[in-house]
């Protein structure tokens, strides 16, 4: 049985934040604002990342590529995510694909004179939402979002517009994999007998939420590594308390508690089916 507490590392960004949730210390003292928060696997190259974003800007406007174009580049895997919000200030928005179909002639044009952050389909985000974004999704966080992300674990972003931020930009990667027009959520969320709810499936990787009270070995639920997310409440996994603000990576042999009102989010990896119907 291997049940492992993933590592915190603390990732910088313009666009992030000092202030924090209490789980966090509350406050940020470091030389730059902090933006994100990653859960490691100590032992390599898990297939799945998780992390904790905090806006105070709107993050660039940026495409991941899908499994076969990254492949194609060198890299392990390509780039679905799922945003799961905790907390929205008002007015908080997120953009998901674009508002109608352009040629890959006007998407240039547009990154360029800036006229991109019209084409692109801002929707009002509210704590609770959960979005799934597949690879080749144009995307981009507003501020004022705290929220989970649950990602394919590669280090591969094309950013087409970064507001005149002095960082580089991958015109000619983002539009090459790029899907030129609205998004359509494929999220098809459904309740299992058993309490589970399903998120997402048939993508990257399944996302569930599930809530206490409950108990059970991760044997009989799924049969894979699981990453384990306390979103709510209190549980344990194999008699390792588990509280909000920690991740965990456990495997088939392990056991769950979840106390009264709780609320955990569970993710494993998935076939995407998506992206092997694209090529």
């Amino acid at each position: 049985m291997t049940v492992t507490r993933l590592i915190e590392k603390r990732v910088e960004k313009v666009w992030g934040r000092r202030d924090l949730p209490e789980m966090f210390g509350g406050h940020y003292g470091g030389n730059e604002p902090l933006g994100e928060i990653w859960f490691e696997d100590p032992a390599g190259d898990a297939e799945l990342l998780v992390k904790y974003l905090f806006t105070s800007e709107k993050l660039s406007i940026q495409v991941h590529p899908g499994d076969h174009a990254a492949k194609r580049s060198g890299h392990a895997r390509g780039k679905d995510e799922a945003w799961i919000i905790l907390r929205a200030e008002p007015g908080a928005t997120i953009g998901i694909g674009l508002r109608q179909p352009v040629s890959r002639e006007q998407l240039r044009n547009a990154a360029l004179d800036g006229s991109i952050e019209q084409l692109v389909d801002w929707r009002p985000a509210a704590a609770g939402d959960i979005l799934y974004s597949p690879a080749r999704t144009i995307h981009a966080l507003g501020p004022g979002l705290t929220l989970i992300e649950v990602q394919q674990n590669v280090d591969v972003t094309y950013r087409l517009y970064d507001y005149g931020r002095p960082r580089e930009l991958h015109l000619d990667q983002g539009i090459e994999v790029s899907q030129r027009g609205p998004y359509e959520s494929p999220i098809k969320a459904y309740l299992r007998p058993d309490g589970r709810k399903i998120l997402s499936q048939g993508l990257a990787f399944i996302l569930e939420r599930w809530s206490g009270p409950r108990t059970e070995s991760l044997h009989g639920a799924v049969d894979r590594p699981v990453w384990l997310v306390p979103a709510s409440g209190t549980g344990s996994i194999s008699g390792k308390s588990m509280v909000p603000g920690s991740v965990w990576l456990a495997d088939g042999n392990a056991s769950l508690s979840l106390a009264e009102g709780s609320e955990l989010f569970v993710a494993y990896p998935g076939k995407n089916v998506l992206d092997d119907l694209i090529g």
